[in-house]
């Protein structure tokens, strides 16, 4: 089975409430592309500035509630060379992942942007995974990411009036680029032990990686309050507290598992790109998120029956 971790399930504890986590992430995930476009539209910010804010606002929010919780917190985790590489890669994904996802936004638009990075994400994890040597998916997993990616592919007409061309070409290139960014952040962080601060190491990793680049390029300041708003909103929740919530409860959900659950956040995405951009959802594309949300019920109910099941039964 593809994994984040070598220790093996029925060894870990809550994977029930570590899939909850990561579908809440998921869920909050879906409103970044949205959020994306309006501080884009109204302050005219790039998907270069739009990252680096939702990082450096990230990390500040991460790095306050750290040092809140320090007196909660036991002995300190030494950090190894091994973890220090893990910490590294998380930082670098999660800079490209989001400088990619927002530049194709800007290209293509919402909806198609999130459909490509997030459906050829599992199977980039996938296949990291088995080249990482944690083995290949098992049946009923293989199975919920056929169903899982026959819906995204169904969704995929959700995006037929987003633009035709090289725009859509280009962002759909840049997305993949996201995907791998993703795919990781993904499978670098799993393996972080708990008691490090994989999210707020990652996120003050990925900032200054872009610094540079932007200070280059010069930092555009937005002006406009419902802009600043948008993208405070952006840096607290779809980063700060999802990522939180996704490192936590990557640690007990099996990497493939985890690639089919955060298909949520396309599903998400479309969504609100259709009630708040004007986005049709074409017929197909209602079969598309009943098929997703279909195999995102199945993984879980099976995660339940795993929990339950009395370990060494005859």
């Amino acid at each position: 089975m593809s994994t984040l971790s070598s220790t093996p399930l029925s060894s870990r504890r809550g994977p029930g409430r570590g899939f909850l986590l990561v579908v809440a992430a998921a869920l909050c995930w879906g409103t970044s592309g949205l959020s994306g476009r309006v501080v884009a539209d109204r302050a005219g910010l790039s998907a270069l500035d739009i990252a680096w804010y939702r990082l450096a606002i990230g990390t500040v929010a991460l790095a306050a509630a750290w040092a809140v919780t320090a007196r909660r917190r036991g002995p300190a985790v030494p950090v190894t060379r091994p973890v220090a590489v893990r910490l590294v890669l998380v930082g670098a994904g999660l800079a490209a992942y989001q400088f990619a996802y927002f530049s194709a936004v800007e290209q293509a638009g919402v909806s198609i942007a999130t459909l490509v990075a997030l459906g050829l994400a599992p199977l980039l994890i996938a296949v990291g995974g088995t080249l990482l040597g944690s083995g290949r998916p098992d049946r009923a997993t293989t199975a919920a990411l056929g169903v899982a990616l026959g819906g995204l592919t169904l969704l995929v007409g959700v995006s037929a009036g987003a633009g035709t061309g090289t725009a859509v070409l280009l962002g759909a290139l840049t997305a993949t680029g996201s995907a791998l960014g993703y795919a990781v952040v993904t499978l670098a962080g799993g393996g972080v032990p708990a008691g490090v601060p994989v999210t707020l190491a990652g996120f003050a990793g990925g900032a200054l990686l872009l610094t540079p680049v932007v200070l280059a390029r010069g930092l555009t300041v937005p002006s406009d309050g419902v802009a600043l708003a948008v993208l405070l909103y952006l840096g607290l929740v779809p980063s700060a507290l999802a990522y939180g919530l996704f490192f936590t409860g990557v640690r007990t959900v099996r990497g493939a598992v985890v690639s089919i659950v955060t298909l949520l956040e396309p599903l998400t995405a479309t969504l609100l790109a259709t009630v708040f951009l004007g986005e049709r959802l074409a017929p197909a594309a209602v079969a598309g998120g009943a098929l997703l949300l279909a195999a995102v019920a199945g993984l879980y109910l099976r995660e339940l029956g795993r929990r339950s099941a009395p370990v060494g039964g005859g």
